[in-house]
């Protein structure tokens, strides 16, 4: 009978004890204002630390996000500028050619229409 009292007790003594953890807790017995009051420093510290890591982060990110679009942007740009240097190197070679057919007075011309294949199945 002793240890069965024994062992209530040790049950009740816990929920008491948790209780009150939770109890002192929630009046301020545990953490008071005395605490804030002498640790104010460390506090402005630690506030401050973390804000300067979120803008840290934050700044980051948005300076990733801006060299990925700019990198986009410069591969969009890159490829217009290597297809317009080739319709213009096309450009120069055909009035090039056409230039010096003319001084050779050969009467050749460039072609209006495009060629067609004929199909000797039909």
């Amino acid at each position: 009978m002793a240890m069965q009292t024994n062992l209530f007790n040790t049950a009740e003594n816990d929920s008491e004890r948790s209780g009150s953890v939770m109890r002192r807790l929630l009046f301020g017995q545990v953490v008071s204002s005395d605490i804030f009051a002498r640790n104010w420093l460390a506090l402005v510290l630690g506030v401050f630390m973390v804000l300067a890591y979120i803008s840290g982060k934050y700044s980051c990110q948005t300076k990733m996000e801006e060299v990925s679009r700019l990198t986009k942007e410069y591969e969009i740009v890159n490829a217009e500028l290597v297809r317009c240097r080739s319709r213009y190197m096309g450009q120069i070679r055909e009035s090039s050619m056409q230039a010096m057919v003319d001084s050779l007075n050969l009467g050749l011309q460039v072609q209006e229409t495009p060629p067609y294949r004929l199909n000797p199945d039909k």
